[in-house]
């Protein structure tokens, strides 16, 4: 077995500072071996190690990588860097599959940026160790600044390392002569702490911002950026959406003063995008409307030309708040804007082909789905979508196919327990649905759908106390699912309480008519002594599912 060694220290190389070295031994011999492979993982080996970028030309390119970068405004978010590992994983796994296997020793591991932690769990978790084996090297750490990339960290999404870099950047004096350069760094590093949940320590940069600045599109910015904490804090306890339009208010008053009438029709059709935001989360999507048709009418008529993205951005946004609305259709077509302007950007594919499930059209959202797939470095939404769907088309071994994708690519991927572990449930695998269940209870504490997917085991493993306090604990939470009304009335029926069984399962089939519930409840219904309701409810069955063979043989039975 081939053995290399590593150093991971940040202050080498930055984010990525293993994981480059580690590509700069693999990629080439690849290149020779598979070609292909190389092409197929073209983004995350670009991303991981710019100094292949001359032998790893870019396939997949999205229409941001041929703007300046004042036009790209579209930062990628914190989790990217799960779908570079993710593609990374592949690469190594098929490469060593083909080469033969390999141990790699990391020094400098408690040094590592956290995409190289991240990067070093992944190849764990999905690596064969008989092809590669990791192991912990001797830890001497350099004493040197951080590494101070800013425009690749900002283009990449590498927040955690722009935080700290930018962060010491500030507390020297290399920005003193520079203040527009000072502000714009001080900016970018906010922005970064707000994408990795540190939004206080933002919120103070902003502050700083306003304490030092009288330009005014620093300030409109600031105040932008303080109302976008102030609605999408990831502590929903701190989110304040009446104090939000204060800020966000004062951004557009700037904006509306700026002289330049193209900066200006940026600048503030971004700050009414903003405050579209602000009016959804106060209710008002209505408002919420109209700021964005304002956005786009100041982008259409003052901005042709340029800033693309931006425009792509506005139609995809008054797509969401039309598909809210219910116009179904006119939002589809303001999805379809957003991908033909940019086909290779995979993030409004997605929201398309969600758009086109509830259309009932599965197999275009299969097909934005499936794109996702081909654009993106691994996407974990993209599997766990098209697992519905295949799902909904009876095609359980495909929609448990696609679950355990999303859940290796995303162990915390909390919803695909909820689907997987109800698939357990059906199979009769009752321990590997509460093992589902208890995963994501875990993740989600209190929520209501894996509560009652444990009350269903619970249920099938006769443990009544247990399975009616999961039960309730689910209703607690949502009092309107249909499934956990539905385990109590079955619960009530095996215990032989048949008035509580019949009003549960009432309640259940007033949320979500089923076959499925209207058959229980006809046997509620019979062992009852009531006959004519038994048969009620199974006409009503058959006419629902006129193919169900249940339903046709309890019919006759009566």
């Amino acid at each position: 077995m081939k053995t290399i060694f590593l150093d991971a220290d940040r202050r080498i190389g930055g984010p990525y500072t293993m994981g480059a070295a580690l590509l700069a031994h693999l990629v080439p011999p690849a290149l020779e071996r598979r070609p292909d492979l190389v092409t197929r993982h073209d983004i995350e080996i670009r991303a991981v190690a710019p100094g292949l970028h001359g032998s790893v030309p870019a396939r997949r390119r999205s229409l941001a990588d041929s703007l300046p970068r004042e036009q790209r405004v579209l930062v990628p978010g914190a989790r990217r860097t799960l779908r570079l590992a993710n593609g990374l994983a592949e690469f190594v796994r098929d490469h060593l599959t083909d080469a033969g296997p390999l141990t790699v020793t990391v020094a400098n591991l408690d040094e590592a940026d956290p995409t190289d932690t991240e990067l070093l769990a992944v190849l764990r978790r999905r690596v064969d160790p008989a092809l590669l084996v990791i192991e912990e090297g001797p830890s001497a750490p350099g004493r040197g600044p951080f590494a101070a990339d800013f425009d690749r960290y900002r283009d990449e999404g590498f927040h955690h390392a722009m935080a700290e870099a930018g962060l010491e950047a500030l507390r020297g004096r290399a920005y003193e002569d520079d203040p527009e350069a000072w502000e714009r760094l001080l900016l970018r590093v906010a922005a970064s702490l707000e994408a990795i949940e540190r939004e206080e320590e933002a919120r103070e940069l902003y502050d700083r911002v306003r304490r030092r600045s009288t330009h005014p599109r620093y300030r409109a910015t600031a105040a932008y950026a303080t109302a976008m904490i102030l609605v999408r804090h990831h502590d929903h306890a701190k989110r304040d959406p009446e104090e939000a339009l204060a800020w966000v208010n004062e951004a557009i008053t700037i904006t509306s003063l700026m002289p330049d009438r193209r900066e200006r029709a940026f600048h503030l059709g971004f700050d009414l995008n903003g405050k579209a935001l602000v009016e959804v989360r106060r209710g008002r999507y209505a408002a919420a409307m109209e700021l964005v048709e304002r956005a786009i009418e100041l982008a259409e008529t003052d901005l042709a030309g340029e800033h693309p993205i931006h425009r792509l951005v506005l139609y995809a946004n008054r797509g969401q708040l039309l598909a809210m609305a219910g116009r179904k259709e006119e939002a589809l077509a303001d999805y379809t804007r957003a991908v033909e302007a940019d086909p290779g950007y995979p993030d409004y594919y997605l929201d398309r082909g969600n758009l086109l499930q509830e259309l009932g059209r599965t197999e275009e959202a299969l097909a934005d789905y499936e794109a996702v797939m081909r654009l993106s470095p691994p996407f974990p939404e993209a599997y766990y979508n098209r697992s519905e769907i295949r799902y909904a088309a009876g095609d359980l071994e495909g929609a448990r196919a696609d679950l355990d994708h999303t859940l290796e690519l995303d162990p915390e991927f909390a919803r695909a327990y909820v689907n997987r572990a109800g698939l357990h449930v059906a199979a009769g695998d009752l321990a590997a649905a509460r093992r589902d269940a208890e995963r994501g209870l875990a993740l989600t504490p209190g929520d209501p759908h894996l509560l009652c997917v444990l009350g269903q085991v619970e249920l099938a493993e006769h443990r009544h106390a247990e399975a009616l306090a999961a039960f309730d604990r689910a209703l607690e939470a949502d009092p309107d699912l249909a499934a956990a009304w539905a385990g109590r009335g079955e619960l009530a029926y095996e215990r032989g309480d048949h008035d509580t069984a019949l009003a549960a399962l009432s309640r259940a089939l007033k949320l979500e008519e089923t076959p499925e519930l209207l058959f229980n409840r006809s046997l509620v219904h019979r062992a009852a002594g009531r006959p004519v309701e038994a048969r009620q409810d199974l006409l009503r069955a058959a006419q629902l599912a006129p193919d169900d063979a249940d339903v046709e043989r309890a019919l006759s039975e009566l």
